[in-house]
């Protein structure tokens, strides 16, 4: 079964992820986040199915995440406008994000992967 693995291939952390999901014999479908982020309706989805709160999904760390000075904002959003900025800019979208249409994975941390695609 192929992973759908949204990432930025010139992020560190997502080629580490990478290269652990290739180490462990997974097949990945890479999708440029930049290039084809993911949709209001996706990102809803993913975070259904991740069990996490949508803002963990924002790269806190990212230049237009201060740009937009996100981090003032985010604590007074409804749910629908953060899916909407996050859709509106995979640089916002912390990353990478694998999945395999059940669970979920935002970021990379070598036990989580261990424990959810092992």
């Amino acid at each position: 079964m192929s992973l759908s693995f949204y990432w930025y291939p010139k992020c560190g952390t997502c080629r580490k992820a990478k290269k652990w999901l290739e180490d462990h014999n997974k097949s990945v479908n890479e999708i440029h986040i930049v290039e084809h982020p993911p949709s209001k309706e996706e990102l809803k989805s993913l975070q259904e199915k991740s069990g996490i709160e949508l803002k963990k999904f924002f790269n806190t760390s990212g230049q237009k995440y201060r740009e937009l000075g996100l981090k003032d904002k985010l604590p007074h959003m409804k749910e629908e406008e953060m899916r909407e900025i996050l859709a509106s800019d995979g640089m916002l979208i912390k990353r990478p994000i694998t999945t395999d249409g059940k669970s979920v994975t935002v970021g990379f941390k070598e036990e989580q992967f261990q424990e959810v695609w092992l």
